[in-house]
């Protein structure tokens, strides 16, 4: 048999048609989804594509040569349409979220539910994307006719079952080469939960089999590995006490909460410092704010907060990871602990006891203490976690602020907020601690859809900027204007000396087009510097002192127990205080960071260093992210605050 003739036999057997098309078929949707949603082609994940790749077609050509050529064509749609599906939710999901797409946030799917029009405004803006990956199904649909579709022998099928073992042990094999290495296929497997990274490096179909593998099994962490990356200072003139109580950490029934017990005894707590206190006794109005961003930040139009942002502690290198919307910022503000979309759920069902939460932290200090958010008070459960804080007289709309302010806006006013509630504390005699959700940053960023856009859009209608741009300007006047009410007000009172605000996103504003970032901002933003934010801590009083050190939102709550002298052992947190002589990091969604000595960029592995860094530096920054996510997500899990005494 020639050449020829091999090619024409070849091509008219079932078994190496279909097994090709498979192939094709799968290599299509994983490549143009790294081309179109990801951006990144790299080593690993080709290796790890081309291996699930010939897995996969081997299978599927295995399940649709079963049965009669009806039921065959019926089981290859169906086949079609699920992995079109999957493919099409990791899009949409990211270009709405700016974030991939976990299957434990199928919990926290009141989101979109909350968001009905706006969701499917971006859903058809994003049906390019759909068409693109439910492009096999289509071509399908009308081809079966002329596709082989019939039913092999059963030796034939055998043969393709030893096939998918085979290659099965040969991707095994791979997945144990490098299996030490950071974010190898095997750390990724076993012992890393991003969703993020996974797909970045192994692709969409291995990242699903990943996390269903762990949402049906379970997801043990192996025995972590302590590293500190903190450098001794024998030259200090000063020698502070550690942030640390005299704290029982006893050993359980429970091998995660000894897991916690055994990390946190080996954890070196952070120094007392020159900032201890400095704050003891003064008021704290505490603000998470929507889609707050310092590129919304401009002496003309938003005075107040282009003061609070230069004056005070002034943060030159702060960012705000954005980890699944507000839930995940605002979980991040309030705990001081790394988010994980694995316990998100959790930790808004308000079933976790907190003691040092904000708010129960400041009751036993003396304060009185609130909270509000000019949204529905019970969307995402906002009511159970916030009262898993401490803060017992939780307001807002359709909990009583309806009664107060215009809670039918939307987004509803920040500075409606601020006037019909600051009378509950200014006059307090006891001092006081008022936390505010925000929400009029919130999207879209039109003057049609935005009530808040709309309100300032005169203020902003003269810039040179696309709508877009212009809209987002606008809603941040908005807090501006909030912001300046209440300094004003506590001024007029007295007691804007003695009252401390802090000041962070949720997250950044990601359902700004990239083009109107770049337009806002004073330099172009990669994918890294998109996060970079500006975290206010500010007082009448307090002079400027510029801080260097990166960090990031769980750093915040810490920093702020240390500025009040709070009695608090820094080891229960994943955040450090940026004051302290701790060194700093900043980790991202996809865990890449940014520390002292460099930025790290996971999806390329790649480190640009500022300085010269010892050896396996790189390797001991990854594993203590690593520590803190895990320890962060059992903190969660285990409900581990209630067993420390």
């Amino acid at each position: 048999m020639n050449l020829k003739e091999r090619i024409k036999y070849i091509c008219s057997n079932t078994i190496f048609v279909k097994l090709f098309l498979w192939w094709i078929i799968i290599l299509f949707l994983e490549i143009s989804f790294s081309l179109t949603i990801s951006n990144n082609i790299n080593l690993q994940l080709l290796v790890n594509v081309f291996l699930i790749s010939i897995i996969l077609s081997l299978l599927f050509t295995f399940i649709t040569s079963l049965f009669n050529e009806k039921i065959n064509t019926i089981i290859t749609s169906i086949i079609l349409l699920v992995l079109g599906l999957l493919f099409s939710t990791q899009a949409v999901f990211y270009k709405i979220f700016k974030v991939y797409f976990s299957i434990y946030d199928l919990a926290l799917q009141d989101q979109l539910n909350s968001f009905v029009k706006e969701t499917v405004i971006l859903i058809l803006k994003n049906s390019p994307y759909i068409l693109l990956f439910m492009l096999p199904l289509i071509i399908y649909i009308i081809f079966h006719k002329k596709l082989p579709n019939k039913q092999l022998s059963k030796e034939t099928n055998f043969i393709i079952f030893l096939l998918v073992l085979s290659f099965t042990l040969i991707r095994q094999s791979f997945i144990e080469f490098n299996k030490d290495k950071s974010f190898s296929t095997y750390d990724l497997i076993h012992n890393v939960n991003n969703v993020s990274l996974s797909i970045k490096k192994l692709g969409v179909l291995n990242s699903y089999y990943i996390e269903l593998n762990r949402v049906i099994f379970g997801y043990k962490i192996t025995k972590i590995k302590h590293v500190s990356i903190d450098e001794e200072d024998d030259e200090k003139e000063i020698v502070y006490e550690p942030n640390i109580l005299d704290l029982k950490l006893e050993d359980t029934d429970d091998p995660n909460v000894n897991t916690i017990n055994a990390y946190f005894r080996e954890d070196k707590p952070t120094l007392k410092n020159e900032y201890t206190g400095i704050f003891k006794d003064y008021n704290l109005v505490y603000i998470t704010a929507e889609s707050f961003s310092e590129i919304g930040v401009r002496k003309d139009l938003t005075p107040t907060l282009y003061k609070l942002v230069n004056n005070g502690f002034v943060f030159k290198n702060f960012y705000t990871p954005n980890n699944l919307s507000t839930i995940g910022g605002e979980m991040q503000s309030l705990t001081g602990l790394y988010p994980d979309y694995s316990i998100l759920k959790t930790w808004r069902d308000g079933t976790n006891i907190f003691p040092y939460g904000i708010a129960n932290t400041f009751k036993n200090m003396g304060y009185n203490t609130y909270a509000y958010h000019n949204n529905a008070y019970n969307f995402q459960d906002r009511d159970k976690y916030i009262a898993s804080q401490g803060f017992t007289n939780f307001l807002a709309c359709y909990n009583g602020l309806e009664n107060r302010m215009n809670c039918e806006t939307w987004p509803q006013s920040d500075l409606d907020m601020i006037d019909s509630t600051l009378d509950d504390y200014i006059n307090s005699e006891k001092p006081f601690l008022a936390y505010y959700m925000t929400v009029s940053g919130h999207f879209e960023y039109n003057f049609d859809d935005n009530a808040m856009a709309y309100k300032n859009m005169s203020l902003v209608d003269y810039l040179n900027m696309s709508e877009e741009a212009k809209a987002y300007l606008a809603t941040q006047i908005e807090l501006d204007r909030a912001l300046e009410k209440l300094i004003n007000e506590l001024d007029k009172k007295g007691k804007l000396d003695k009252t401390v605000f802090v000041l962070m996103a949720d997250h950044y504003p990601y359902e700004l087009a990239e083009s109107a970032i770049n337009e806002l901002s004073d330099y172009d933003r990669n994918e890294i510097e998109i996060n970079h934010n500006a975290l206010i801590i500010w007082n009448n009083k307090l002079e400027t002192k510029e801080i260097e050190k990166p960090c990031m939102s769980p750093d915040v709550l810490p920093t702020v127990y240390n500025l009040f002298g709070v009695d608090y052992d820094s080891r229960m947190f994943t955040g450090r205080d940026i004051l302290s002589t701790s060194s700093g990091i900043a980790v991202l969604v996809d865990r890449s960071w940014i520390s002292d000595y460099g930025l790290y960029n996971a999806s390329t592995n790649t480190f640009a260093p500022k300085k010269e860094v010892e050896e396996g530096y790189v390797d001991k920054v990854n594993q203590l992210v690593n520590n803190r996510l895990n320890i962060a997500r059992l903190i969660i899990a285990t409900d581990y605050y209630k067993y420390v005494k």
